[in-house]
């Protein structure tokens, strides 16, 4: 993945061109090339709209329960965001945008949908869905944009941990109402139609275990089986994920969600065999028997 940051006026990504370090590997695997040595791929930017909520900022369209006095922030200037969406998609590469607040998750849906706009009077670049372009965290989000994903083909990629790690803080930064209505909306992008939800740990931020990150999607609780809600009561359990929704969000549709479906997240003949072998129920136990990662212990 590229990283580009927009508020650097000197940042080559920012004019729709990519760093001139990374010229020999981009030459050698372009984004629709799947040539690739299954260690390093060069098919994806990312772009980061707004911070995070337990700094207050994630970018909102409404101030902050705690904060009245701020909405967050952008880290790309409004009148930006469509171009870059644009720039990056027109050379054939996967978009992937770091949103946390409503306000940063509708401008990146507004740019994708104008960007679809484009495409289509264009006629020369593939559908969304062919480039699986991908909303990173995907974590405060309106009811009604739920379905915008699943209608741009706009993957959400989350980190089921992130809301264990927030609950103890989200609802004096958002306050009730908001929290039910539009945080952490895993069950609903389900519900809405989304063919893929990926999961993950966003390591170094959090820990890397999956397991942990299956925990916190099917239970919403502390690992002492708690939560902000009561002992034994998930935060907000509507949302939750069952074990094979959260076992296929870890593997499956990650895989897919970086263009590795013919390559890892499944058990199948000609796949690479990455796998974890537990002795027991691979929810309920915390002991590994063997790793295996490319078919090498």
């Amino acid at each position: 993945m590229i990283y580009c940051d927009p508020t650097d006026a000197a940042n080559p990504c920012s004019a729709g061109t990519l760093p001139p370090p990374l010229t020999p590997y981009v030459s050698a695997a372009r984004p629709n090339d799947p040539r690739t040595e299954h260690r390093l791929t060069v098919r994806s930017v990312k772009l980061v709209t707004d911070g995070a909520l337990g700094s207050w900022g994630a970018a909102l369209i409404e101030p902050y329960k705690d904060r009245p006095d701020t909405t967050g922030l952008l880290r790309i200037p409004r009148d930006r965001v469509d171009g870059l969406i644009w720039d990056t998609m027109r050379q054939g590469y996967q978009v992937n945008v770091h949103c946390i607040g409503d306000l940063a998750n509708k401008l990146v849906l507004d740019g994708f949908e104008r960007a679809a706009e484009r495409r289509t009077a264009d006629g020369t670049l593939p559908p969304a869905n062919l480039l699986r372009s991908r909303i990173e965290h995907s974590q405060i989000v309106l009811k009604e944009d739920v379905a915008r994903f699943v209608q741009l083909g706009i993957i959400p990629s989350v980190q089921p941990t992130h809301a264990t790690s927030d609950m103890p803080y989200a609802e004096a930064r958002l306050g009730r109402r908001r929290v039910a209505d539009g945080a952490y909306l895993w069950r609903s992008f389900l519900a809405a139609g989304a063919p893929h939800l990926a999961l993950g740990s966003d390591f170094p931020i959090e820990a890397v275990d999956p397991l942990l990150g299956v925990y916190a999607a099917v239970t919403r609780m502390f690992l002492n089986g708690s939560s902000p809600a009561g002992p034994d009561v998930g935060w907000f359990p509507e949302e939750c994920l069952t074990r094979r929704e959260a076992l296929r969000g870890f593997t499956s549709s990650a895989a897919y969600a970086s263009f590795q479906e013919h390559d890892l997240g499944r058990l199948a003949p000609g796949l690479l065999a990455d796998f974890v072998a537990y002795p027991e129920d691979w929810v309920a136990t915390d002991g590994r028997r063997a790793a295996v990662a490319g078919g090498s212990p």
